[in-house]
């Protein structure tokens, strides 16, 4: 480790003025110098002085680094990120580094040319460096070499094949790392270069970074270009791209299925139906469900956020039917509701049936559609004129019908014989509930681009939709018979049963069922009476009494609660909390951390390489954002992110976890936390540091049950009673544990 010497009068221990840093400067051969730095000088003079103290001439080619693993180019705009001890390095400049490079890959020689990619590759993450190289139209040359170095070295390949990968390898990462900066249009490339990415999907099958890397590509040009998605449409076919769902790389399987999901999200609406159906014809779904979620290996965040995109996408498609009136007079649509009619009262019989007059017919057909529980028992095809469900829920119910037939006969004629009053009407009963489910599947929303909650079962059934109505409407007729509810009034009654069916659904999906079946196993155990019971075992834990003298109680310890609340949301800043930066390439997100300083007066923010493990050091963090200087804190669509246009950004999801922090003239810091309770503990923290009142929905959570626990404390009979300061030693574990008993 060489020996550094301090400088001259260090012995006295003053603090360095607040533009001043300390900082070790690095040059090959040389000793590291401490250096202080003012920030207040222009960065060319201070590195005119380091290259004056190892006597370099032209000062102009030199600039200053990182020397950590980033090895980023300081420069006037990221100069403020520069901590007190920092190790720098002394290099050559961006423009001299990049015309440099850009002649070295060109080089003749195949081992110059390999390091010179891979140097390249690793320098393009640097967006100063990125500049650079894209001025000398470097992006131009990486293509040209795609295009027409693979056979130039042809011959090279059969006898230098780990070369070639690894050179094609370093060509398309130093590529995806310079568009990822968003300097050039993706719109600028050429079909020969989309050709040759498209084809090493096929061609590099085994070569794991070369895929990885074309796939990218691929993605990138269909989400960023319109043009781009019809020229790379037709390159590249879904048949093509199951094999690479069928390997052991979940990474492989994640970029497959993301260009599989952009280009379902790009293609036009009149070719998006027809993509599904090649979808099916390739057996995607079963190939899913085998490869990727019923493998041994835990699926990670970031195949489970693209199967959900799946996922949606998938159940977008129904959202032409459910938008879609149905007219009366259309004959076919009419005799959708014939069908049901003779499936489940002349299943016996001949569907074409013509003997009676035509009016006993007619009277025949309205009591059928009565039994059936249609509002409109003339002409039931008016029931669905409203929008949504429209035409979906006749799908739905046709489905039914055929698919399950014992089931809808048992419910259509269990409900048209009582006497009771207490039928439920099959007919208005399966369009709301159509109406319920698309409600709760989302259908016709854009996915989200934060959100990972896919469902295993949905990918256990090429109609999974109807399969789940028909689980559904099942449910929906029991817990009418258990709520005992009536027909005479079908709107009160239709509030509550489906408020009950609703929660039930929602409770049965938050387990995750693997399967429809254990979807349907998991409805059964949550029967009317079983939500009644956890509603209220929820309602005792959420008691309120409302008594005069609990109220003048809690108007007096509420400030108490807030407080404490208060303290709360400002320590969870002070740990902090790791950020997405969402980007058109979403597998490769890089993370940045915020945190607030513990005197409360400084946010501290920087990028991450990775997602990290715990908490983020304030040194380790290059950014400062005194609190005084914050302005305003501002949510949703009033967010500058917000505004921006974009084919995933404009989202309900998206907008509800976003917030912004304005500084300055037009200073922002903008945010997208990572979940619900993320938002709230940073927007209320924000706004308790700017002397405003914290309004979210956790904070009123929190304030109700800590006021509820802290009354019920104050209303028990402690007189003579102690309570200790710490809470009680945890016992030390049985040595057996035969006196449980399983109550199961």
């Amino acid at each position: 480790c060489p020996v550094v010497l301090a400088p001259k009068n260090s012995s006295v221990a003053m603090p360095p003025p607040a533009d001043i840093v300390k900082v070790a400067i690095e040059w090959p051969g040389a000793f590291p110098k401490l250096m202080e730095i003012d920030q207040k000088k222009p960065l060319s003079s201070i590195i005119k002085e380091v290259c004056d103290g190892w006597s370099l001439a032209n000062h102009d080619q030199f600039a200053l680094q990182h020397a950590d693993s980033s090895n980023f180019y300081i420069t006037e705009k990221n100069r403020n990120e520069i901590k007190n001890g920092a190790i720098l390095r002394l290099t050559t400049s961006p423009a001299q580094n990049a015309q440099q490079l850009h002649e070295r890959i060109q080089s003749s020689s195949m081992d110059a040319k390999l390091e010179a990619l891979k140097d390249l590759a690793n320098y393009s993450r640097d967006v100063t460096f990125a500049q650079e190289f894209i001025n000398l139209d470097g992006i131009s040359l990486l293509t040209q070499m795609v295009e027409s170095g693979t056979e130039r070295y042809q011959k090279l390949q059969k006898i230098m094949k780990p070369c070639f990968g690894d050179m094609l390898s370093f060509t398309l990462t130093a590529f995806v790392e310079l568009m990822d900066h968003g300097i050039v249009s993706w719109d600028t490339f050429s079909v020969a270069f989309i050709k040759k990415i498209a084809s090493y999907v096929n061609k590099f099958a085994s070569d794991i970074s070369i895929l990885q890397r074309s796939l990218a590509i691929l993605e990138s040009m269909v989400l960023n270009s319109h043009d781009l998605y019809q020229k790379v449409a037709q390159e590249i076919t879904i048949g093509q791209l199951i094999p690479h769902l069928q390997g052991t790389d979940q990474e492989i399987q994640t970029y497959t299925i993301a260009v599989i999901n952009a280009l379902f999200l790009k293609a036009p609406d009149d070719k998006r139906q027809e993509m599904a159906n090649i979808l099916a014809q390739k057996q995607l779904r079963s190939i899913i469900l085998t490869h990727v979620i019923r493998t041994q290996r835990a699926i990670n965040n970031e195949m489970a956020h693209q199967l959900y995109v799946l996922q949606v996408l998938t159940f977008n498609l129904l959202e032409d039917r459910m938008m879609t009136k149905m007219d009366p007079q259309d004959q076919a649509q009419r005799d959708i509701i014939f069908e049901l009619r003779r499936i489940a009262f002349d299943a016996e019989s001949e569907p074409n049936n013509s003997s009676g007059s035509m009016e006993k017919r007619k009277s025949m057909y309205t009591r059928d559609y009565k039994k059936l529980g249609f509002i409109n028992h003339v002409n039931p095809a008016m029931d669905f004129t409203q929008t949504p469900p429209g035409m979906l829920a006749l799908d739905n119910m046709l489905y039914f019908a055929k698919h399950h037939q014992d089931a809808y006969i048992r419910i259509v004629l269990e409900n048209s014989s009582r006497e009771d009053k207490h039928e439920c009407p099959f007919g208005r009963s399966s369009i709301e509930l159509t109406k319920m489910l698309c409600e709760i599947l989302k259908v016709g929303e854009l996915p989200s681009e934060t959100c990972n909650d896919f469902h295993p079962m949905f990918f256990t059934h090429d109609r999974s939709f109807e399969e789940f109505f028909c689980i559904c409407i099942q449910l929906l007729n029991k817990t009418w018979k258990e709520m005992r509810a009536t027909s005479e009034d079908f709107n009160k009654a239709r509030k509550r049963v489906m408020q009950v069916v609703k929660e039930q659904i929602m409770r049965a999906l938050t387990t995750k069922p693997s399967s429809l079946d254990q979807f349907k196993s998991k409805l059964q155990n949550l029967s009317y009476t079983e939500i009644l019971k956890i509603r209220q075992s929820e309602r005792m834990n959420q008691e309120d009494f409302q008594s005069r003298p609990i109220l003048e109680l809690k108007e007096k310890i509420q400030p108490e609660i807030l407080e404490l609340i208060k303290q709360q949301r400002l320590n969870r800043l002070v740990e902090g909390t790791c950020f997405r930066k969402l980007n058109s390439r979403r597998r490769q997100d890089k993370f940045w951390y915020c945190r607030l300083s513990p005197n409360h007066k400084v946010l501290h923010y920087g990028d991450l390489e990775e997602s990290p493990q715990g908490e983020v050091p304030h040194d380790s963090l290059q950014d400062k954002l005194p609190v005084a200087d914050i302005k305003a804190v501002v949510t949703g669509k009033d967010c500058p992110h917000m505004k921006e246009k974009g084919a995933l950004k404009q989202n309900k999801e998206v907008l509800e976890l976003a917030f912004s922090i304005l500084y300055d003239s037009s200073g922002q810091l903008n945010f997208i936390a990572p979940d619900k309770h993320e938002y709230c503990v940073w927007t209320d923290g924000l706004n308790a540091l700017l002397g405003k009142d914290m309004l979210s929905d956790l904070t009123r959570n929190d304030l109700d049950t800590l006021l509820s626990m802290e009354i019920k404390l104050r209303l028990l009979d402690l007189e003579n009673i102690q309570i200790p300061d710490a809470p009680p030693p945890i016992p030390k574990e049985p040595s057996n544990y035969d006196f449980v008993y399983d109550c199961n």
